[in-house]
């Protein structure tokens, strides 16, 4: 039996959108600072949850999966973009 108290582990960033503590306005803002800049560095969202972007989209290159599209303004290569951030798992917030 799993207690109420206990963390089933990290969330994703799906998981805490629908929980409300990360908007979806924030996500579109973390995708849009990587296909501008992909050197940016890890997107720090209100929440005080991190997630570098650019280790995401190169994870996914590393397992096979392409990333679809010729080119950051893709409409696929962004999409392709947003679905492995969904799955990402954005480092918690200190407090």
């Amino acid at each position: 039996m799993i207690s109420a108290t206990m963390h089933a582990g990290p969330s994703t960033l799906a998981d805490l959108r629908k929980a409300g503590i990360i908007s979806s306005q924030e996500i579109v803002a973390a995708i849009d600072v990587y296909l501008r800049d992909p050197t940016a560095g890890p997107y720090r969202f209100s929440s005080g949850h991190n997630l570098d972007v650019v280790a995401v989209v190169a994870d996914v290159a590393k397992t096979g999966k392409t990333m679809f599209g010729v080119g950051r303004q893709d409409k696929a290569y962004r999409n392709a973009v947003t679905a492995a951030v969904m799955t990402a798992q954005p480092t918690p917030a200190e407090y």
